[in-house]
This record gives structure tokens, sequence and C-alpha cells, in this order.
């Protein structure tokens, strides 16, 4: 596990800089599964290992925020401190949306797990509006 640090920003962009791995990985995740929803019967390899780690990397990430475990600046913890809210709620809203989207990956057709997964991520971007107040 590595750290970066950075000066010390507003609580909006703490929150930002924290959270852009993430948005990244539910922007792709979300292409991916829009693009290619029969991605489980199509033999790609790249793209279902660009899943599996946006989805497993998510799952890592949630459970250090659950377990309140790594370094002082693990991106969690920032978004927590910038929204003000516990770390657990912060992976909380890292986990619905892989979780999500893995199911979308077994149930392509599934419009409520699509629209459950979108959801899930716009919720979680929304935190940057706590963290502005």
């Amino acid at each position: 596990f590595f750290a970066i640090t950075h000066e010390h920003v507003s609580p909006v962009r703490e929150f930002a800089i924290s959270t852009a791995g993430f948005w990244v990985q539910h922007a792709t995740t979300e292409v991916l599964l829009s693009h290619r929803p029969d991605l489980r019967r199509e033999h790609a390899p790249v793209a279902k290992g660009l899943l599996a780690f946006d989805v497993l990397t998510s799952v890592v990430y949630a459970g250090a925020a659950f377990a309140r475990r790594g370094p002082a600046e693990r991106d969690t913890r920032g978004m927590a401190v910038a929204a003000r809210i516990p770390e657990p709620w912060v992976g909380v809203s890292i986990l619905a949306p892989a979780t999500l989207d893995a199911a979308r990956y077994y149930r392509p057709r599934s419009r409520w797990l699509r629209w459950a997964a979108r959801a899930s991520k716009a919720a979680g971007a929304l935190l940057i509006v706590r963290a502005a107040s």
C-alpha cells in the first residue's frame, strides 16, 4: 500500500482529489456495461479484466474504509473528513456501485440493476455537495 500526499486544500478539493479514482472506475464500468451488456458471454479478456479490476479494487477500498485501516492519506479517509461523515459510510458509497455492477455482469437485462447502479454512483458523487457546505 502506498500514499500520495498533497498540500492542504479546501474540503471540496480534498473530496474531489480523494474520489477521482472512484469516479473514473465508475465511469469506465458504466461505459463498459452499457456498450457491452452481454460481456459475460463474449470472449473479451481485457474488458472482463478491467471490470474485475474496478469491482475488486472498490471492494478492497471499501474494506479499508469499514476497518478504518491504512495510511492517514487513504482516499476513503480523505472523503470522509471532507464530507464530514463516518468513514464506513464512504465504504458503503464505494461498495454499493461495485456490487450492483457485478450483478449487472450476471444479469445484463435487468433495468432496475442498471438504474440502481447509476443512482448509487450519482449519490456517491453528490457527497461533494456536503463537502462544499
